[in-house]
């Protein structure tokens, strides 16, 4: 497997991942643009009409006939929250030329086919078709309302939204329903013709390619020829940027310890049967590499089955149906997420907090390292596995400012030590504490 990266034109990039090992091509479309109150929900809207048709195949029909007749390819589009920006995806998966009679280059078909769909829109009199920006705001708006369908889900986004309240890294990534009322066709095309002129664009292309061909093909492109050079405005979120806002005065009700100054407490009733905790912590290090031994961290506390929250507050004290931290690099944060009987609140957080202090007092072993370190060796080589998780990984090292490929990241996964991990523990306060319930 190889990766390159080369600019077809100022703010726009195109990335390469030559690969045999699957069948099939993935090609992917991000545009990416800083998370914005004002705009959010326009961002949502704006794949979801795009999909209903192009120029040349005026409706959703006619792209999936299109699609069908190239071998069963397939489109998909949505929206991800990346950091501090706001990134809408496009992908198309198609099979490899190498795979397909009479060596008809459906490649080709399959790059004009996605840069048609997002470029090269169904426009009706200046402005998007009527219809399908009032059905799609339709959809868009039962999305929204379904947020609180999944607890799990909504308990983090929850959590987020009050650690980040007043920032941008709050917002919800979907948007909010009482934009959709002032969005028209005429204002929604007019954001999109801003949007494709200024934002950062990544076209990833992923499978056995020739890549020389590959580039003229998008070069030669004439939805990429109208594209005009620019000086896309991202924001760069990863461990180095991220300074939190610790030492501020406990609000009243919360405990004092280090551990806990400043936590917000947040309590949300609802008709469930089952709680929903989650509690946000920030990582008050700001080295370079320092996502190396952090994510040895996590794990150790709480990603793995072996982890000390599992194990002490699901297996032991029997106070969790489920229990795991996630680290969120960009922001610099993670995130434990469990469920439980509502009754069992003041244990389960006593408990977790103990897991803290234990990881803070370095009371855990060399073979809780060594196991970390495999886990996260293993997840790592299982990214390549699959050609979406690897073109993720890198518009992720893209978004970040940096560049660590699969080989780096082991080595320095395999150079963190138990000091290493102490130093994290030691950089550990919990901003906010969220619990659902009924």
């Amino acid at each position: 497997m190889s990766y390159k990266t080369q600019e077809i034109k100022k703010g726009i990039n195109l990335h390469e991942i030559e690969t045999n090992k699957f069948k099939t091509n993935l090609m992917a479309v991000f545009i990416t643009i800083p998370l914005l109150r004002e705009t959010v929900t326009m961002e949502t809207l704006i794949p979801a009409v795009l999909k209903r048709g192009t120029a040349t195949l005026d409706s959703q029909d006619k792209i999936n006939m299109q699609l069908e007749n190239m071998y069963g390819a397939t489109f998909d589009c949505g929206i991800e929250k990346i950091g501090d920006n706001h990134v809408i995806k496009f992908y198309l998966e198609d099979l490899n030329d190498s795979f397909i009679p009479n060596d008809n280059k459906l490649i080709d078909k399959s790059i004009n086919l996605l840069l048609d769909i997002i470029f090269n829109p169904l426009i009706i009199d200046g402005k998007f078709k009527e219809e399908y920006v009032n059905n799609e705001k339709n959809n868009i708006k039962q999305l929204i309302e379904s947020k609180i369908d999944n607890k799990d889900t909504y308990a983090l986004n929850r959590c987020i939204e009050e650690m980040y309240k007043g920032e941008n890294y709050g917002l919800y990534k979907y948007g909010y329903v009482e934009d959709l009322e002032t969005i028209t066709a005429n204002s929604l095309y007019g954001y999109y013709i801003e949007l494709i002129n200024s934002s950062k664009i990544d076209i990833f292309i992923s499978g056995d390619i020739n890549i020389g061909e590959v580039l003229n093909s998008i070069k030669e492109n004439k939805n990429i020829e109208r594209l005009k050079a620019r000086k896309s405005n991202i924001i760069i979120n990863n461990e180095e940027t991220e300074i939190k806002n610790v030492g501020k005065e406990p609000p009243v009700g919360c405990a004092d310890s280090p551990l806990d100054k400043g936590a917000k407490l947040i309590e949300e009733k609802m008709d469930i049967g089952q709680g929903k905790l989650v509690i946000g912590l920030d990582i008050n290090l700001n080295e370079k590499d320092a996502k190396f031994p952090i994510s040895i961290y996590n794990v150790i506390l709480g990603e793995s089955a072996t982890s000390k929250l599992f194990q002490n507050v699901r297996e032991k004290a029997s106070l969790a149906y489920t229990i795991r931290s996630n680290y969120v690099r960009q922001k610099n944060n993670i995130y434990i997420r469990s469920g439980i009987d509502i009754e069992n609140y003041d244990k389960a957080t006593k408990i977790i907090k103990e897991q803290l202090k234990e990881m803070k007092n370095g009371n855990f072993t060399n073979e809780d390292l060594k196991n970390a370190i495999k886990y996260m060796e293993s997840g790592i080589k299982s990214v390549s596995d699959e050609q979406d998780s690897e073109i993720t990984y890198y518009i992720g090292q893209e978004l970040s400012g940096s560049l660590t490929t699969f080989d780096e990241y082991i080595q320095k996964i395999n150079n963190v030590t138990m000091d290493d991990v102490k130093k994290v523990a030691n950089a550990i306060s919990i901003n906010t504490i969220y619990f659902l319930r009924n």
